[in-house]
């Protein structure tokens, strides 16, 4: 159980990317008043964690009535993950972590940003997505196991909320560097994590026999 939270929160802490969604919050509502930040980092928050714990419940359902099997979920899963991973090491901007650059100048424009695009894509992005439908797909059905990464999922959620009220000091904290530092350090376990799903889906798969 300890193992499937601390993969769950690696990978949750990875795809959703607290501190990024923190640092790109405070600059979308730069002119905004302290209570209107408050209440877009809420709405954000609850229509992004809703839109995961969706995904999360039903994900497999839907993917199963499109015929897709588990294995294919944990290749195809493992290598969007591999991605975002080599990305974070790397630190670049990844389009399913984060927004794209005509996103970021659209949203500029925006009064409220907590719909667009803070709930999606910021945190419920398709790396969160895809990540949130594969941990619960992963456990095999077992009860625990599922409540245990819904649970670090909401953790996430609750996290990012958190930060996002407290985004100018974390930026002062830690500086471009200090975020740098952090994301690449979790995208090399996010690599390892991905590369396991990878061959946990071939070996399931039954292709070698």
């Amino acid at each position: 159980m300890l193992e499937t939270a601390l993969v769950a929160f690696t990978t949750f802490f990875a795809t959703i990317g607290p501190l990024d969604v923190a640092a790109l919050f405070a600059a979308l509502t730069v002119k905004a008043t302290p209570r209107e930040r408050r209440q877009m980092a809420l709405k954000g928050s609850l229509i992004g964690g809703g839109i995961l714990l969706f995904f999360a419940l039903f994900g497999k359902a839907v993917l199963t009535s499109f015929g897709i099997t588990l294995p294919a979920l944990q290749a195809s899963g493992g290598i969007l993950l591999l991605l975002i991973a080599i990305d974070m090491v790397f630190a670049r901007d990844s389009g399913s972590t984060t927004a794209t650059d005509e996103e970021k100048i659209e949203a500029q424009g925006k009064k409220d940003v907590s719909v667009f695009p803070l709930a999606t894509p910021l945190i419920a992005g398709p790396g969160a997505i895809g990540a949130a439908v594969l941990l619960v797909a992963d456990t095999k059905g077992d009860t625990l196991l599922s409540a245990v990464v819904i649970a670090v999922l909401l953790g996430t959620i609750l996290l990012t909320f958190l930060l996002m009220l407290l985004a100018t000091q974390v930026q002062k904290l830690l500086g471009v560097t200090g975020l740098h530092v952090i994301s690449r350090v979790v995208g090399v376990l996010l690599a390892a994590l991905a590369v396991q799903f990878i061959f946990n889906g071939i070996r399931d798969s039954g292709l070698l026999g």
